[in-house]
């Protein structure tokens, strides 16, 4: 892996950042490790014209 040389700070709800450690633990995995396999997803996703990873529909104009 490249040398990692900037940090990333996000706020999350207390329950979400829990259950993701969780996860992460039960699949023997660093949450760091997981954030940045999908950010890798979500960018080369982007970069192939594809959009994100989680597509959210449009709502209809009123």
């Amino acid at each position: 892996m490249k040398n990692k040389d900037v940090g990333l700070r996000i706020r999350v709800e207390k329950d979400l950042r829990e259950a993701f450690q969780v996860a992460c633990s039960a699949e023997e995995r660093r949450a760091s490790e997981v954030l940045r396999e999908f950010m890798q997803l979500y960018v080369d996703k982007h970069e192939r014209g594809q959009g994100g990873l989680f597509s959210i529909p449009m709502r209809p104009e009123t």
